[in-house]
């Protein structure tokens, strides 16, 4: 029997020519797929698994093999025709997907946008262009709205095989470069290499702390990013909803000065360091403590994991008061 020689001609061409795919693979694919659908087809046929498909790539033609023998059924043709069509569509479908993939591959590290076309209650999945991503659990904000045909701007983290084997475009709403690159969108001097972003954490959907630095002594690098009016920073918190609070901090290589700057928006009276136990004392006013320390303690421990140093914030009355007992320590987390 023979598969239609101009259709499997062509199916092949475009399989081999315009998809990237050789054409031993398919002939291969093609001939497994020819004896499992003769089992299927003819159970109890012949259930040993000695039975070859030989599948002639001029001229279509597909017979059915065992110990050399023939022993192609009468009508299988049929059967072979539209086997043979469905592994060349299903190769198709295979090199597309690839092509999408190394397309994202190429993307990884970058801001795309999104739109939300299916959310299940854990895993938010989302129509990025030319193909579905997956926004996990553990990198959606809290109490974020993922309702169907919500836009957002999210990180490209990673690509990564499923437990089928499938590669799946993970992306992220929590990572801190989402941030970076939200800020490298807004900020020319960003781009351009004028100013340096040198580290950024975040609680997310609550605050984040960004430290830049600039290499031109002309460009003020807090001020850049801030913007006329604060409109370049309104930019970013906006893709939050403006929940997220986001402090832009100069970096600074004396640590001192550094820990000052990443308490903000506290005002801090004085700093002990320890650079060997990369410890810290900072005293503050006790009406500058709540913002020193923040809601849930949430701003001295991003100060923390920005500086490197373990924060103990100590409160006094005035600048000659006693101190007070109590101290709020803090940890910087990896």
């Amino acid at each position: 029997m023979t598969i239609i020689k101009t259709e499997f001609a062509l199916a092949l061409n475009q399989v081999a020519g315009e998809r990237g795919i050789s054409p031993d693979e398919v002939i291969a694919s093609i001939e497994t797929a020819l004896v499992a659908a003769y089992k299927k087809e003819y159970p109890g046929t012949d259930e040993d698994d000695d039975v070859t498909a030989k599948l002639n790539r001029e001229t279509g033609e597909s017979k059915l093999y065992k110990d050399a023998k023939d022993i192609t059924p009468p009508g299988f043709g049929r059967i072979a025709a539209q086997t043979a069509k469905q592994v060349i569509l299903q190769k198709i479908r295979e090199a597309e997907k690839r092509t999408v993939i190394s397309h994202y591959k190429g993307q990884i590290g970058t801001l795309i946008r999104g739109r939300i076309i299916r959310y299940d209650g854990f895993n938010a999945h989302m129509d990025i262009g030319k193909a579905e991503a997956l926004l996990p659990r553990e990198e959606q904000i809290q109490g974020e709205n993922y309702s169907v045909n919500t836009s957002l701007a999210v990180y490209l983290k990673e690509i990564s095989d499923d437990k089928f084997g499938n590669q799946r475009i993970i992306v992220s709403r929590t990572d801190p470069r989402l941030i970076e690159e939200l800020f490298k969108r807004e900020v020319p001097e960003i781009g351009n290499g004028a100013i340096e972003i040198k580290k950024t954490v975040r609680e997310p959907g609550e605050r984040a702390k960004i430290a830049v630095t600039s290499s031109h002594g002309t460009v003020d690098p807090v001020g850049a990013c801030v913007g006329q009016k604060g409109v370049r920073v309104q930019t970013v918190t906006d893709e939050f909803e403006g929940r997220e609070k986001i402090d832009i901090i100069q970096w600074n290589n004396d640590d001192k000065l550094f820990i000052i700057a990443s308490l903000s928006p506290a005002k801090v009276t004085d700093v002990v360091i320890d650079r060997d136990l990369k410890r810290a004392k900072i005293t503050v006013d006790e009406t500058q403590a709540p913002l020193a320390i923040g809601k849930g303690g949430v701003n001295v421990n991003l100060a923390a994991r920005l500086t490197g140093y373990l924060l103990d914030i100590i409160q006094i009355k005035s600048a000659s008061s006693e101190i007070k007992p109590e101290t709020t320590e803090q940890k910087p987390q990896t």
